[in-house]
């Protein structure tokens, strides 16, 4: 663990758009607050979507990711609470979509999260997550390089595994150059339907080749996911007892034998 007092840092990552990282992303987090885990989720995905899911309006953010990269904020100025208990969040403001172009010309850009990191000094978490945008751009590239782990979440379709094997050589790619110490956390299978022949074939062959890195658990097409950010909340507390909330608990409590093992 890189980060004295952040706690193992995971970036949920694949380059793929609308492969549930967001979902994850919050879900994940609230579920690990629920079961007692102090969680700071950092929003790095310029749409902003970690953010409002947890009823915070990019419009209204004073200090985020965008502050903290750009060396405008430090990191514990930045982080705010949100009405999960235990859950906190470094949200996206409307100007992270900038920090792309901006830092392209700086020197050591690829290392801003991770010296925001470095000199953190407020309050311990148990777990960090980054919500990292569908592209391997370089605000996934900061992500990667200030992360122990990365947690892949993989959709059960037609071209899963071409975009993984993708992100697979991205992240060899990293530890060549910038961060040694990455590892992988484990792949979580999303938006699965086990009645539908593809989805059951396309689970059958990434367990087949990737083995125990994939979770046991899965997270089912579920109605309810899909309408808990609308009320800015986790599916949890939208609808505790819907498939999607308590496949995310069990994701969680997986989560964390994991670690122990």
């Amino acid at each position: 663990m890189k980060h004295q007092g952040l706690g193992p840092v995971i970036a949920i990552a694949n380059q793929k758009g609308g492969v549930g990282k967001t979902t994850t992303s919050i879900n994940l987090a609230a579920s690990l607050a629920a079961l007692d885990q102090r969680v700071l989720l950092i929003d790095l995905d310029p749409q902003g979507n970690s953010t409002s899911g947890l009823g915070v309006d990019q419009n209204q953010v004073t200090s985020g990711t965008y502050d903290v990269l750009m060396g405008e904020s430090v990191l514990a100025d930045s982080i705010i609470d949100t009405d999960c208990e235990r859950l906190s969040l470094l949200p996206a403001s409307m100007d992270l979509a900038g920090a792309e172009v901006e830092l392209v010309t700086e020197m050591g850009r690829e290392l801003r999260m991770h010296q925001a990191f470095a000199s953190y000094t407020g309050q311990s978490f148990d777990y960090v997550f980054i919500d990292c945008p569908p592209a391997l751009s370089l605000l996934t590239v900061n992500a990667l390089t200030a992360s122990d782990q990365v947690l892949v979440t993989l959709q059960t379709e037609f071209y899963a595994m071409e975009g993984l094997t993708q992100l697979m050589d991205s992240i060899r790619r990293i530890r060549q150059a910038l961060n040694a110490e990455l590892s992988m956390e484990g792949i979580l299978l999303t938006m699965v339907d086990r009645r539908n022949k593809l989805s059951t074939l396309v689970e059958r062959d990434v367990r087949a080749y990737f083995g125990s890195q994939v979770f046991e658990e899965i997270i089912p097409r579920n109605v309810r996911l899909s309408e808990a950010p609308s009320y800015g909340v986790p599916v949890m507390y939208h609808d505790v007892r819907s498939k999607g909330a308590q496949a995310y608990l069990a994701v969680a409590k997986e989560f964390m034998h994991r670690r122990k093992v």
